[in-house]
C-alpha cells in the first residue's frame, strides 16, 4: 500500500479529492495541515450550530493506492493540471501492512453505564462485575454507548428497574441501544422507530444479537400511548416533536429527552411547557438529560 500526500488551500480540497477518486485511489482523507500547532483551527461547531468555517486554511490530502506506480502516476497527472496551482506534492510513501480490523477494534473498549451495567463489543469479554450487558459493535447508526447522551439515557433506564418502564417507545432509535437497554431492564412491549432505514436494520440486527424482542420500523409504526417515551436526538428536532412525543406518553408515564446542551435547557422547557414540566435529571460533559412525568 502506498500513500500520496498533497498540501492544498481550502478551495482546492474538493477538486483534488474528486480527481484522486477518478484516479482510482482506494481512499482519500483530509486533515488539518496545521494540527497540533498554534495555527490549528476548529472546524466543527456545537450540535445545532453552524460550523465556524467550511474548511481548514491549509489541508493535507492523503490518498491510498495499491501500487507505487499508480500513486506516482497520479502525482504526475495532478501536477500537470491548472487546478493544482497553489498546491504541492509532499511525497509518496509506503504504508506498513497492518491488521486494520484489529486496529479498529482496539479503539472500542467496554463502556460502563453503572458499576454492574456495561456496553460490550462482541470481541471483548464482559467485565466480571457486569450483571447486565448490551452486546454492540460500531455500525451504520448512531448509538454505541460512548456518547454522554446515550450513557445518561441508559443510566435513567437502569434506575427505573425493576418494573418501572412498562410499554416503551424509542423515538429516533439509531442503533437501537436504548430500546435494547429497556428490554434488558424489563420493558414489556417496545417500539423502536427511526426515519433512517439503516437505523431500523441496525436495530433489528442488534436486537437479535442481544436476544431481546422489540418492534423496529418507521415512525408511523408507533401507535397508542406508552408508559415510557425515549428520544435521544438533538434540541431542534426535539422542539418540533414536542406535541407528538407528549401525545404518546400515557397519564403518569415518563418522557426522557437527550441530545440537549446545558445552554438549551430553558428553550426545551418553554417548548414543552404546554404539555409537561421538563427538568434536568442528569448532566455530563456539557450535555443534559431532561425528564418529565405527564
Amino acid at each position: 500500500m502506498f500513500e500520496l500526500s498533497l498540501m492544498c488551500p481550502q478551495d482546492r480540497v474538493e477538486t483534488l479529492s474528486d480527481a484522486l477518486d477518478a484516479l482510482d485511489a482506494l481512499s482519500v482523507s483530509v486533515e488539518d495541515a496545521d494540527a497540533q500547532t498554534q495555527e490549528e483551527q476548529a472546524l466543527f461547531g456545537e450540535p445545532g450550530m453552524p460550523p465556524p468555517q467550511d474548511g481548514w486554511n491549509r489541508s493535507r490530502i492523503l490518498a491510498l493506492f495499491a501500487q507505487e506506480t499508480a500513486a506516482l502516476e497520479a502525482a504526475t497527472l495532478l501536477q500537470a493540471q491548472d487546478f493544482f496551482e497553489g498546491c504541492r506534492l509532499l511525497g509518496v510513501t509506503q504504508v506498513p501492512e497492518q491488521d486494520w480490523v484489529r486496529l479498529t477494534q482496539s479503539q472500542f473498549a467496554p463502556v460502563e453505564i453503572t458499576p454492574d451495567f456495561w456496553i460490550v463489543p462482541t470481541w471483548h469479554e464482559p467485565p466480571a462485575q457486569a450483571r447486565h450487558t448490551i452486546r454492540l459493535d460500531p455500525g451504520l447508526a448512531f448509538g454505541t454507548g460512548t456518547h454522554p447522551t446515550t450513557r445518561m439515557c441508559l443510566r435513567w433506564i437502569a434506575s427505573q428497574a425493576p418494573g418501572g418502564l412498562g410499554r416503551v417507545l424509542d423515538y429516533g432509535c439509531g442503533s437501537g441501544i436504548l430500546a435494547i437497554g429497556a428490554a434488558k431492564f424489563g420493558a414489556s412491549d417496545i417500539d423502536a422507530v427511526d426515519i433512517d432505514d439503516a437505523a431500523v436494520t441496525s436495530t433489528q440486527i442488534n436486537a437479535q444479537a442481544n436476544a431481546v424482542v422489540l418492534h423496529a420500523g418507521q415512525p408511523e409504526q408507533a401507535q397508542g400511548q406508552y408508559q415510557t417515551v425515549l428520544a435521544n436526538i438533538l434540541a431542534t428536532p426535539l422542539k418540533v416533536l414536542a406535541p407528538l412525543l407528549c401525545a404518546r406518553v400515557q397519564t403518569g408515564g415518563g418522557l426522557v429527552l437527550a441530545g440537549i446542551l446545558e445552554r438549551q435547557a430553558e428553550e426545551l422547557q418553554l417548548a414543552y411547557a404546554p404539555w409537561c414540566e421538563l427538568s434536568v435529571s442528569d448532566s455530563q460533559d456539557g450535555w443534559i438529560l431532561m425528564t418529565a412525568r405527564l
